[in-house]
C-alpha cells in the first residue's frame, strides 16, 4: 500500500518538473514510475538471489506480507534513485533553458508588435 503512495508522489513530482520546463507531463511521470519499479525489481531479485545462495532454506519460508526491514530498505533505495534521476533531469533542463534564446529575442522584427 505504501508503494502506491510513493508511486503517486513520484509521478506528481516528475510531472511538476516537466510542467515547469514545458515538457510533456505524463512522459516524465511514467519515467518516475519506471525508475521506482525497476529499482524495486532489481533490489528484490538481488536480495532473493543473495538469500538463495547464503541460506537456501530461508527461500521456502519467505513472508510476503507486512513491513520488514528489507522492504523498508528497498523503499529507501528506490526513493533515492527516483530523487537522483530527478536532480539529473532538473540540471539538464536548466542547462537547456539557459541555452535557448528568450522569447523577446525571437519576436524582434515581428510586425504585430
Amino acid at each position: 500500500m505504501l508503494s502506491i503512495f510513493i508511486l503517486i508522489g513520484a509521478y506528481r513530482y516528475y510531472a511538476q518538473l516537466a510542467e515547469r520546463f514545458g515538457k510533456t507531463k505524463w512522459h516524465y511521470g511514467l519515467l518516475a514510475i519506471g525508475i521506482y519499479l525497476g529499482t524495486q525489481l532489481v533490489f528484490g531479485f538481488s536480495y532473493g538471489i543473495y538469500k538463495g545462495l547464503t541460506d537456501p532454506d530461508a527461500v521456502d519460508n519467505m513472508n510476503y506480507t507486512g513491513f520488514s526491514p528489507i522492504s523498508i530498505v528497498s523503499w529507501i533505495i528506490s526513493i533515492a534513485a527516483v530523487y537522483g534521476v530527478y536532480k539529473l533531469l532538473e540540471k539538464k533542463f536548466v542547462k537547456e533553458n539557459i541555452n535557448k534564446p528568450s522569447l523577446e529575442i525571437e519576436k524582434i522584427g515581428d510586425k504585430d508588435l
